[in-house]
């Protein structure tokens, strides 16, 4: 007898139970008791749950929990090719630009590439010491035969959160203009930040071929995309009130008050997210390996599968490395913001 007989028959469903189909094979204990002509009791301490599975076992008519998994699965493979039809050409942009950004970081010369990106780090951060610590960096990755696989983790950051912020700043700006935006998206992206990265792989392994670089754009995106969101939000909603009166008191239209006020007080919350992105996207990137994605993240997985303790923890050393030089760059860039706005 299972645990929940009672259940069904004083609620008059055991008809329809037994409509549900014939029991499925006998346990180990119940054929035990079975040949020793005895009834298999439950005693109150071991009383299980009423899962579906327990339910199941007194009620063949109620689907076990596997039977929802499976329902899932098969959903999912019943939309999948339209779908497809729909994402395919709205993603393949991305698996163009990673391509081209892969190309140009890793088949240019290194004499041409170094020297670019100090210069871009110089534009953005405006000191010499973050210059000759990023050349430092890029320096140690390549005397340790990483500077191919270091590129390679840069250009899928440098695609990955540019689309973050490009897509990421106007829905913040959204956001923080309407109530009834903001309550749309934040359950959004608090199921964003709190699935864990795995998950983000499952269905995009569905849905795209292992060989197209979406694949694991996409899941670095999804990843990464809410701190930028979150900060632009609360950023220009942060903005003084008596500043947003004083230029109305001008006759500001609301997008003069946008590009003009809004935005260049909330620029310090802007780059905070900025920041979190990029380094939830350096995050994501050595996850998204499992699904063929290059760089850093392909040694450290190396070092996990075949247990090459050395290979892994310098590729670890690099992703640190990474890690705190975007950090410097960005933060540096927060800062010279912040002393802008402190002189005005």
């Amino acid at each position: 007898m299972a645990t929940y007989d009672w259940f069904f028959d004083s609620v008059g469903l055991r008809g329809w139970c037994d409509e549900g189909g014939a029991d499925g094979p006998m346990t180990m204990a119940d054929l035990l008791a079975k040949t020793r002509g005895q009834e298999t009791e439950t005693s109150l301490w071991d009383v299980p749950f009423p899962s579906l599975d327990a339910l199941h076992d007194s009620c063949k008519a109620v689907p076990q929990s596997r039977d929802l998994t499976q329902g899932l699965e098969a959903g999912f493979l019943g939309i999948r090719d339209a779908l497809r039809v729909v994402i395919d050409p709205l993603t393949q942009p991305l698996s163009w630009m990673l391509r081209e950004m892969l190309s140009l970081m890793t088949q240019s010369p290194w004499w041409i590439v170094i020297p670019v990106l100090l210069v871009i780090v110089w534009a953005v951060a405006r000191s010499w010491k973050i210059v000759g610590f990023i050349a430092l960096m890029i320096g140690l990755l390549a005397f340790v035969d990483h500077y191919h696989e270091a590129m390679q983790t840069l250009a899928i950051i440098f695609v990955c959160a540019a689309v973050c912020v490009i897509v990421g700043v106007p829905i913040g700006i959204a956001m923080s203009r309407s109530d009834r935006m903001q309550r749309m998206v934040i359950p959004v992206l608090d199921m964003l930040q709190t699935l864990p990265p795995f998950v983000y792989l499952i269905p995009l392994i569905f849905l795209f071929s292992v060989t197209e670089p979406k694949l694991y754009g996409i899941a670095i995106i999804l990843y990464a995309i809410v701190p930028v969101v979150r900060l632009t939000d609360l950023g220009i909603r942060l903005v003084d009130k008596d500043v947003i009166e004083a230029a109305d008191a001008f006759g500001m239209t609301n997008r003069q008050k946008l590009f003009g006020v809004q935005i260049p007080l909330a620029l310090p919350n802007i780059m905070a997210g900025v920041n979190q992105t990029i380094m939830m996207s350096l995050a994501m990137v050595v996850i998204a390996s499992l699904v063929s994605a290059p760089g850093l993240g392909v040694l450290v997985l190396r070092g996990i599968r075949n247990l090459e303790l050395g290979v892994g923890l310098v590729a670890g050393f690099g992703i640190v490395v990474l890690a705190i030089g975007l950090d410097r760059v960005t933060k540096a860039s927060l800062a010279r913001i912040d002393a802008s706005q402190a002189n005005r």
